[in-house]
């Protein structure tokens, strides 16, 4: 169950992981694009204004925290782009015209590696616990997973927008319909990275 207006008195309770556990397996499920997009957007409709204030108040929060140019330059892409995407996959659910048909999804091994990746995801410390602790809820990091598994596997397109830049002045970028991100494989120590399971190819 998703949190409400009230603080949850157990942020992290077994009750909690194991709907996430529940959501994840019914997700792991789809077998086309249309049927993971609907059921997607069917979670994500469950969040409540409430929750949705919290999360982007703590991203804004790890926004704030990096080095004033880099801050700047990335803030559209973290956080006008979490906006934006939620919008329009609520939109695509009310008009019922997801993308893909009944396309069967790409890279079905990859997917369900996601998905078994989510719930360990969701439970791990992030290091978002100094900014409003007492609504710290795996259901939040849910909320970006469910967002990045939209973008990743029902669009086919990086977790990480086109042209978001990274430490360095490196971007996501899209050539002739591949996209190449500077950080793709230098994630893979960190197993709840979506980088280990995103489309784009390494940059050169």
């Amino acid at each position: 169950m998703l949190s409400t207006a009230y603080p949850p008195s157990n942020p992290t309770s077994p009750c909690e992981l194991e709907s996430i556990l529940s959501i994840c397996r019914q997700m792991e499920a789809s077998r086309t694009k249309v049927d993971l997009g609907t059921y997607i957007a069917a979670e994500l409709s469950r969040y409540s204004v409430f929750d949705l204030q919290v999360i982007m108040g703590k991203a804004r929060y790890e926004v704030d925290r990096l080095p004033t140019g880099y801050r700047q330059a990335v803030r559209p892409y973290l956080l006008d782009h979490m906006v934006g995407q939620h919008h329009r996959i609520l939109s695509i659910r009310t008009t019922g015209r997801f993308p893909g048909a009944r396309e069967s999804i790409s890279d079905p091994e990859t997917f369900s590696s996601f998905c078994r990746m989510v719930p360990e995801g969701c439970s791990a410390d992030h290091g978002e616990g100094t900014y409003l602790p007492y609504y710290r809820s795996p259901n939040h990091r849910l909320f970006y997973y469910l967002l990045s598994a939209f973008e990743m596997f029902v669009l086919e397109r990086p977790g990480h927008p086109v042209g978001m830049p990274f430490p360095g002045g490196l971007r996501v970028a899209e050539r002739g319909g591949c996209y190449l991100c500077p950080i793709r494989d230098k994630e893979k120590e960190v197993t709840f990275s979506i980088c280990n399971f995103c489309p784009a190819k390494q940059s050169p």
